[in-house]
C-alpha cells in the first residue's frame, strides 16, 4: 500500500477535478504491476496496473488507495475490470465517499466472489485526498494558506520588502507545492509589491504551474506584471468588480466576483474556481489576504514558515483586528512541524480554541 501510495503521489496536482489514486498489483510476493491515475479522463489507477500486469492478474492480490469506482464516466467502471481479471483480493486504503460508488465498488467485487480487505494505511490514504474530499463534501476547493513570517509574525519590512523572508529550502518546498496544487491564489498587494511569477520551478524543469489567480476588485493591476506577461503552460485569473473590463493579456481570463466585505466575496470565489475544476488551492498572500481567509472560516490546512528573524516592525501577516480574549483565538490542530534549512514549517488545522470547532 506504501508503494501504492507513491504511485497516487505522481497524479496530485494533475487529475482534477478527480481523485489522485495509485495501484498495486501483486502475486506470489512479487510485484507484477503498477499504476497511477494521471488525468481526469485517462485511465483510472487500477486499469494502468492490470494492463501493467497482463494475465499475470489473475490470481494476484489488487492494492489500491481509493475504492474502485463503479460506475460508467468517462471511463468504464475499474470493480468490473477487476472482476473480469480474476483479481484474488483487494485492499483498499480510502472509502470513497462519492455517491456514486460510496461502497458500490467494494460490494460488487465481494458479490462475484472476490475479498476485499478495508482499511490498510486508511489514515495516509485519506490524507492523500483530503483536498478531493473537501471538494466533493462542500462543493468549494480545499485551501492551504501558506505563510512565511518572522518569528515576531512580520512578513515584510515597515518598506514593505519581504524578499527573502524564509531561506532557499523553504522556497523550494513552495515550489513543490506548487506542482502539486491545482491554483494559487494573492492579493492585488502582493501582485503589485512582489511582481511574482507563481509558477512551479523545480529542478530539472519538471514542475507544473499551477492556474495563477489574483484578487483586484477595481481591475487597477498594471498589465507589465509577470502573471500577465510572462509565458506559461497556465492561465492567470482576475477575479474583480469593476464596471468595465480591460485586456490584461492572451492568457488572461478575467472573472467577474460579487464584492464582500473589504472586498471581493471569498465565498463565491472559491465557487468559481470549483467551477473551473479547482480542487486545492494555495493562498499565499499577502497578510490581508490571510487574514480574510481565517476570519472567513475558509483555511483548512494552515502552512506557517518561520524564519530565525526578528523585525520588531514591519507588516504583520495576521492583520491588527483579532479577538479581544484569547479564548476566541484559532489554534492548528494535528500539528505538524519539519525543518527546512533554517527555518521551521508548522503545518496543521486551524480551530477555535475555546469550543474544537473546525473553522
Amino acid at each position: 500500500m506504501r508503494l501504492a501510495l507513491e504511485e497516487a503521489s505522481r497524479g496530485l496536482g494533475r487529475t482534477a477535478p478527480n481523485p489522485a489514486v495509485g495501484a498495486v498489483l501483486v502475486r506470489g510476493g512479487r510485484v507484477v504491476g503498477v499504476g497511477h491515475h494521471a488525468r481526469a479522463g485517462s485511465p483510472h489507477a487500477e486499469i494502468e496496473a492490470l494492463r501493467a500486469a497482463g494475465t499475470r492478474a489473475r490470481g494476484a492480490d489488487l492494492y489500491t488507495t481509493l475504492e474502485p469506482c463503479n460506475h460508467f464516466g468517462r471511463t468504464p467502471p475499474c470493480s468490473l475490470a477487476v472482476i473480469e481479471a480474476g483479481v484474488s483480493r483487494v485492499f483498499v486504503g480510502s472509502r470513497d465517499p462519492n455517491p456514486l460508488v460510496d461502497g458500490k465498488g467494494s460490494a460488487r467485487l465481494r458479490r462475484a466472489g472476490v475479498e476485499v480487505v478495508a482499511g490498510p494505511l486508511r489514515a495516509e490514504c485519506d490524507a492523500l485526498n483530503a483536498p478531493w474530499f473537501r471538494f466533493l463534501a462542500s462543493g468549494r476547493p480545499f485551501v492551504t494558506l501558506k505563510v512565511a513570517a518572522t518569528l515576531d509574525g512580520r512578513i515584510a519590512t515597515r518598506t514593505g520588502d519581504s524578499r527573502w523572508v524564509s531561506g532557499p529550502e523553504a522556497r523550494a518546498w513552495v515550489h513543490r507545492l506548487r506542482d502539486r496544487v491545482d491554483a494559487v491564489l494573492v492579493g492585488r498587494g502582493t501582485a503589485q509589491a512582489d511582481d511574482p511569477r507563481l509558477t512551479a520551478r523545480l529542478p530539472g524543469g519538471g514542475g507544473r504551474d499551477p492556474l495563477r489567480v489574483v484578487l483586484d476588485t477595481g481591475l487597477e493591476l498594471p498589465a507589465g506584471l509577470h502573471l500577465f506577461r510572462q509565458r506559461s503552460t497556465a492561465r492567470t485569473l482576475v477575479f474583480h468588480a469593476a464596471r468595465q473590463e480591460r485586456r490584461l493579456g492572451p492568457r488572461v481570463d478575467l472573472q467577474r466576483c460579487p464584492r464582500g466585505p473589504g472586498g471581493l466575496d471569498l465565498e463565491a470565489a472559491l465557487s468559481l474556481l470549483a467551477a473551473r475544476g479547482v480542487v486545492h488551492l494555495l493562498v499565499e498572500g499577502g497578510g490581508a489576504v490571510a487574514a480574510s481567509f481565517l476570519a472567513a472560516g475558509l483555511v483548512d490546512r494552515l502552512a506557517l514558515v518561520l524564519a530565525p528573524r526578528v523585525l520588531g516592525g514591519g507588516l504583520s501577516w495576521g492583520g491588527e483586528s483579532g479577538p479581544a480574549r484569547m479564548a476566541g483565538a484559532l489554534r492548528l490542530r494535528d500539528l505538524a512541524v519539519e525543518r527546512l534549512g533554517e527555518d521551521l514549517l508548522l503545518q496543521g488545522s486551524p480551530v477555535l480554541a475555546a469550543t474544537g470547532r473546525r473553522v
